[in-house]
């Protein structure tokens, strides 16, 4: 037996009828959700294979703690950063939630395979969330009733391949953007409660939590706005969601005095040099890289413009969602990740009510209007496809640091220190080798935060401006060995006449130093 969903609508003169595609089969909705799903990891596959390694440097570090996990439990010992702010007694996991669903495909240490099992379930991994994102957009087009939600879902892909590249990387973004879609969703179909637990999830899998206060306060002061009904469940519950999942936490309380040392310096401008993605686009760049996504904002405006009737109120709130996103977008480049979406959402919710005249206006074309979009869709999706598979064969080599990293493993007693001249280079070194500790990571900001002196003598030895850094490294850092990529020029030829640093290995990406000087544990 088959249950049929009736969605019932009020024509202009308040009389209830059902529009064309208001006897929609259920078991079909589900049947249509899945194969969407499998065609949009197919995408991700193609567009992930690009690439032979994982295509960004947190991924490292990420699907390796999902092998932590694996062996050690839900939460692991973390003694490898113990100048930072991530040292032992105060680390804080705010990724758990992702590392634990990590933990599903993370099977080999690389020591045994040099990395490949690893790399290969980050990327099964990886591929199916983003496909669960962009299927969760289709099922909230769906819930309003936009014509050819599908084809609308399927231009997710069409958008960006900025977008497209930073959902395959192996970073919680795309969960993030899935919990996003989800809150939207039940906010618009009035089922708040779900919040709650959205909000605990969040908490536990993405400290871009807030995020979800500004889409349930959106809604509420749209609601507020158009229909003179103050929504307060939209924001107490997601609000007390958010509570539990601070409070209730195996982090608690250092995780609340983390959020704030690690977000402070994002919001209040970066004077200490972090990763690219905190930097804004070049207004080019931006234009070359996300043209669809800003063309699709373009149309939903003028869509939008053309309705004689009052202000919708989920075209409000996309439009308020995608104009939010843009703001983040201009200041710093991370947040590619959410403006093509929101942006599509937005034009899908302000051209429904045209669409849906047209089906009625023009009845016999009415079921060719999927065919019609998927046409105007094609090379777009080709191109943007494109373009994010070649941006992932881009990034780094497979190999690099590997052989370093396990000779390290071999050759340094567990528990040794090593001094990086870069702070990135921490990813790759604890993905290959969680025996030895390391001087920062992750963020050159969990180092200033915890010894601003330390974090300044260290820029200064990396920039080669401290003659004969040996002795300094060993007393101030209590670092065994100095770690180095081949572009820290300056430092190394500070090194090479240096008697207190002696080099021991090298290959195409790195040299390897042993710190001589008396080894002294940093007060």
């Amino acid at each position: 037996m088959i249950d049929f969903e009736l969605r019932p609508e009020d024509d202009d003169e308040g009389v209830k009828v059902v529009n064309a595609t208001a006897l929609v089969p259920r078991r079909w909705l589900w049947l249509k959700g899945v194969g969407l799903f499998w065609l949009f990891v197919g995408l991700m596959v193609y567009i992930q294979t690009g690439a032979l390694t994982i295509p960004d440097t947190d991924g490292y570090y990420h699907i390796k703690m999902g092998w932590l996990i694996r062996q050690e439990g839900i939460k692991p010992d973390f003694p490898w950063l113990p100048l930072t702010i991530l040292n032992e007694e105060a680390y804080t996991n705010h990724h758990l939630l992702y590392h634990l669903y990590l933990a599903l495909f993370a099977t080999t240490d690389p020591v045994v395979d040099g990395g490949a099992a690893l790399v290969r379930g980050a990327k099964v991994a990886t591929v199916l969330l983003p496909a669960l994102a962009f299927v969760a957009v289709w099922w909230l087009l769906q819930g309003q009733k936009v014509p050819a939600a599908a084809a609308f879902a399927l231009a997710l892909f069409a958008l960006s391949s900025a977008f497209l590249f930073r959902m395959n990387m192996v970073r919680a973004q795309s969960l993030s953007l899935l919990l996003l879609v989800l809150a939207l969703h039940w906010l618009l179909q009035g089922r708040y409660g779900w919040l709650i637990p959205l909000g605990f999830v969040y908490v536990w899998a993405y400290n871009a939590f807030p995020l979800l206060l500004v889409v349930a306060g959106l809604y509420a002061a749209a609601t507020l706005l158009l229909e003179r009904r103050l929504v307060w469940q939209a924001v107490v519950y997601p609000l007390i969601g958010i509570s539990l999942g601070l409070i209730i936490n195996p982090y608690f309380p250092q995780n609340i005095s983390f959020i704030l040392s690690h977000l402070g310096p994002k919001i209040g401008g970066l004077e200490t040099p972090v990763g690219n993605e905190w930097y804004p686009y070049e207004t080019w760049t931006l234009v070359q890289n996300s043209g669809y996504a800003l063309l699709a904002f373009v149309l939903g405006a003028l869509a939008w413009g053309w309705q004689e009737k009052r202000p919708d109120k989920a075209i409000f709130i996309a439009f308020g969602l995608a104009v939010f996103f843009a703001f983040l977008l201009f200041k710093s480049r991370r947040f590619v990740e959410y403006f093509p979406a929101f942006a599509l959402i937005f034009l899908a919710f302000a051209a429904a009510p045209i669409l849906t005249a047209w089906k009625v206006q023009r009845p016999r074309l009415a079921p060719y209007l999927p065919v019609i979009l998927l046409a105007l869709l094609l090379w777009p999706v080709y191109q943007t496809v494109r373009e994010a598979r070649l941006s992932l064969g881009s990034t780094r080599p497979p190999d690099l640091y590997a052989a370093a990293a396990l000779w390290l493993h071999e050759e340094a007693p567990p528990g040794a220190m090593v001094f990086q001249t870069d702070w990135d280079d921490f990813t790759r070194l604890f993905f290959y080798n969680h025996r030895l500790i390391y001087t920062v990571g992750l963020d050159p900001t969990y180092l200033e935060l915890a010894d601003a002196e330390r974090y300044q003598l260290w820029v200064e030895i990396t920039r080669g401006r401290v003659p004969h850094p040996g002795q300094i490294i060993g007393e101030q850092f209590a670092a065994a060995y100095v770690f180095s990529d081949l572009e820290h020029r300056a430092f190394m030829n500070q090194a090479a006449t240096d008697p207190y640093l002696q080099e021991i290995y090298r290959d195409q990406y790195a040299v390897i130093y042993a710190v001589l000087s008396p080894i002294r544990q940093p007060e």
